[in-house]
């Protein structure tokens, strides 16, 4: 499947669960602490280096974007799916919601002061990882933080049947150390590394990588 199938495929999919999708997760950081706190350490390490916008990239109906912004930060979101993002902004009318492709964002070098993938990158082949973090480096401000969460692992699981629908998805899981690595060689500086273990329905563990574009 070529890179710009796997997005389409991907897009389809999440149009199609959006609404059920939302539902069914509105509340899930509650009972992750966790995740919080490195959510937390996201935003004290951005406001720390002076604020400023915060984009919550890959941000599905925006549950996330919310959270930053009620812990401070000036955030919005950006998605590939317009299912997701009419979702979003019906959720959180409030914030800004972008359609894009976090591959190839209409954001202008240096613009950012944080970045978040959260969970956003398990579609990604392996091999199309540096893309993205090539880009995440762009939109990144000097001195801007990066935050990265997604499920452990070193396979593929395919995925056709998901919050009641059915879907076509392929599921990437990743090693926290070569993740790492990529960051480091993409120009990154690693800050901060938690690996959790499953929780309730999870398959795997969960890792969450903090980094910073150097100065």
């Amino acid at each position: 499947m070529t890179a710009a199938s796997s997005l389409s495929t991907t897009r389809t999919s999440y149009d199609t669960v959006a609404v059920d999708y939302a539902s069914l997760l509105a509340d899930e950081l509650a009972a992750k602490p966790l995740d919080r706190a490195m959510l937390g350490a996201f935003a004290e390490h951005v406001t720390a280096d002076g604020g400023g916008p915060v984009a919550d990239l890959g941000c599905g109906p925006g549950r996330v974007t919310a959270y930053l912004r009620d812990i401070g930060l000036p955030a919005f979101g950006v998605d590939l799916s317009p299912g997701m993002v009419a979702e979003a902004r019906r959720r959180h009318p409030d914030l800004r919601f972008d359609v894009g492709t976090m591959s190839a964002l209409d954001l202008a070098d240096g613009s950012l002061r944080g970045a978040l993938a959260w969970y956003s990158l398990v579609h990604t082949p392996p091999e199309e990882l540096e893309l993205y973090v090539t880009e995440f480096h762009r939109v990144l401000a000097p001195g801007g933080h990066l935050l990265l969460a997604f499920k452990v692992g070193d396979e593929r699981v395919r995925l056709e049947h998901a919050y009641g629908h059915p879907v076509d998805l392929d599921v990437y899981r990743f090693s926290p150390e070569r993740v790492a690595g990529l960051l480091v060689r993409t120009g990154f500086e690693v800050t901060a590394r938690l690996v959790r273990a499953a929780d309730r329905w999870e398959a795997t563990p969960q890792a969450f990588l903090l980094a910073r574009r150097p100065v």
